[in-house]
């Protein structure tokens, strides 16, 4: 009988041990189906945008990678609190990349703009059709531009419509300067008007917007200095007293009540940091 009883607990046991299985299989698939539908093909979208064709397994596996190593090294050589904040961060680090890479080469297009503007605008009063304007700015341009401006023209010549062209240029890039031109292109050439004025006075716009941003990047670049001065503050004198007393600092770092406090102090720099960079952060 007690055999018996045994024998039907360790049944129920295992049968539970198995059914809990397969919903942690299928709450971590479904957890990973999201992942690389939301962050791993965006990525590889915005990657493609710019001209860097990547393997969608590439990529996964270079995120895996920098939250290993990251956490890791941590785990060597700091704690095992900093070693689980390293590895959540390495998990998205290359995303992070991602996503400043675009925003520098969006930049950068931007000022590349203006000067094509005005090329165009002197195509124009030339006597070139605008497809033969971009041709002549795309070969005589530089990268990102010159990329862009060169699929624009092989699309249109494969058949594409051009202001379905230039639409998908917009889209492409990224930039709310060039979807300023593309609608006013497509406006000008469907009611009619002088596009090399038109051209010249986005330009100039442009220009003057670039002036206001750097003055006012100027006006507020000490209080940009004084946030990662105050944040950076705390960490500095941690290292040091951990440096010149390290009795003081190392059973706060063993204990779980240190590990709480750090992590509150990390929150709440983190808070600070992203207060001032948007009290700072002036659009234009």
């Amino acid at each position: 009988m007690a055999n018996a009883l045994e024998g039907v607990v360790l049944l129920l046991v295992t049968g539970s041990i198995f059914f809990f299985t397969l919903v942690i299989v299928g709450v971590f698939s479904k957890a990973y189906e999201q992942y690389q539908e939301r962050y791993v093909v965006k990525s590889m979208n915005d990657l493609s945008d710019m001209f860097l064709f990547i393997d969608p397994r590439q990529m996964l596996v270079l995120n895996i990678a920098s939250m290993c190593l990251l956490g890791i090294l941590a785990w060597l050589l700091l704690n095992p609190l900093v070693a689980v904040g390293a590895t959540i961060f390495g998990f998205f680090l290359p995303m992070m990349l991602v996503k400043h890479y675009r925003r520098r080469r969006i930049k950068k297009f931007n000022t590349q703009l203006v000067d094509a503007l005005q090329a165009m605008a002197n195509a124009f009063k030339a006597g070139l059709t605008f497809p033969q304007a971009i041709e002549t700015v795309s070969k005589e341009g530089t990268p990102p531009l010159c990329q862009e401006f060169s699929l624009f023209v092989k699309e249109v010549k494969l058949g594409v419509p051009l202001e379905e062209a230039l639409v998908n240029m917009g889209k492409r890039v990224g930039s709310d300067d060039l979807e300023l031109v593309v609608v006013s292109t497509n406006i000008a050439r469907q009611l009619g008007g002088n596009m090399a004025e038109m051209f010249e006075t986005i330009s100039a716009t442009i220009r003057e917007r670039f002036r206001l941003e750097g003055k006012i990047d100027a006006l507020t670049a000490q209080g940009k200095l004084q946030g990662w001065v105050v944040a950076a503050m705390p960490a500095l004198i941690g290292m040091v007293i951990n440096y010149m007393r390290p009795d003081l600092m190392q059973p706060m770092l063993n204990h779980l009540f240190g590990y709480v406090l750090v992590t509150a102090i990390v929150v709440m720099e983190l808070m600070g940091v992203f207060l001032i960079r948007r009290i700072v952060n002036i659009n234009i």
